[in-house]
């Protein structure tokens, strides 16, 4: 069966997307929407849309759209997924899927209720080597700490020193190193070991009041796990899982594609894990195969829930505050 989608959002995910669901063979692009008819034409020839969109009503109200992949400003996530979804339409939304846990619990709300999916496109999760980890975990013993981190120098770092401001260093825009890098380690944490007990936060600040970087410290019963993230510096280290018994390495928590065990009596083990090019593209499969199935309330919601309202106590330690948190603004479910 071929689902028909429609992308909002024209920027380089969106590319990074479209070439991964082209892989699929139930992926098909319909129709691309833009806040320019110019532009959604000239994006849309390119990639073969044949429904081009310069209104989100329009695009809401098209019969022949079936899915929506949403690409837009953090802060226009919660409100598109909503009018997409009270129209009928299933939704893949980039991560962080939503500006705060209320918006997101709004937009579940909007799920169930219209029987679609919403689905959260954190891609690292769908892949098999997340499927590995978790599979393996049993192997480290008693766990007692997790190391998550990832630390990408932002390519948008040397325009914001210049006074340039661009997209991913605007917190108006419900942005910064938490929402855009951090929430790979948030995701990571919870679907694997779930909401901790409590956690205590700190971040770097930059100029304009945006975070640049941070760490999160979770306290769960019997183990910690630490959560290391930055925009604006690299690491090279790994990410790691202690057990008693033995530890796990893993080389990318965005893009987990090779894991190896280290036990304490000796001997390591190198995890199969089978991939393709596109990571992207797993996340697409789990969509389709989500609509196909009508798993409208399925596990992946929860995930996204634990994360949102992890990273909004996070932020509120730091004294990080959206426009979308404040009380005139907030999307009522």
């Amino acid at each position: 069966m071929k689902v028909n989608f429609a992308v909002i959002g024209t920027n380089k995910i969106t590319d990074k997307f479209l070439a991964a669901a082209g892989k699929t063979e139930e992926f098909c692009l319909a129709g691309v929407y833009s806040r320019t008819m110019e532009r959604a034409l000239e994006y849309g020839k390119k990639h073969g849309a044949r429904l081009f969109f310069n209104s989100l009503e329009e695009l809401a109200a098209c019969g022949q759209i079936d899915a929506v992949y949403i690409a837009s400003p953090n802060c226009c996530h919660a409100e598109q997924s909503i009018q997409m979804m009270e129209a009928g339409k299933h939704v893949l939304c980039e991560k962080p899927v939503a500006s705060n846990a209320g918006e997101f619990r709004a937009m579940e709300g909007a799920a169930l209720r219209n029987k679609v999916i919403l689905l959260e496109a954190m891609r690292s999760v769908y892949t098999p080597g997340f499927r590995a980890v978790k599979e393996n975990l049993n192997k480290l013993g008693r766990i007692r700490r997790a190391t998550l981190q990832y630390c990408q120098y932002s390519s948008r770092y040397d325009n914001f020193k210049k006074g340039i401001i661009e997209n991913a260093f605007k917190p108006e825009l419900s942005n910064g190193a938490l929402m855009d890098i951090g929430s790979y380690c948030v995701h990571f944490m919870a679907a694997l070991f779930g909401k901790p007990q409590n956690i205590q936060s700190s971040s770097l600040k930059l100029l304009n009041g945006v975070d640049g970087a941070g760490t999160i410290l979770a306290d769960y019963e019997g183990m910690q796990a630490e959560l290391i993230y930055s925009k604006i510096t690299d690491s090279r280290l790994p990410s790691q899982i202690q057990g008693e018994n033995a530890s796990m390495i893993i080389q990318e928590v965005s893009n987990p594609q090779k894991a190896v065990i280290y036990y304490r009596s000796g001997g390591a083990e190198d995890l199969e894990i089978s991939s393709i090019d596109t990571d992207m593209t797993y996340e697409v499969l789990e969509f389709i195969r989500l609509i196909q199935e009508e798993q409208y309330d399925h596990p992946y919601l929860a995930n996204s829930r634990m994360e949102m309202e992890i990273m909004d106590q996070a932020r509120g330690q730091q004294g990080i505050l959206f426009p979308a948190d404040r009380e005139e603004n907030k999307i009522c479910g």
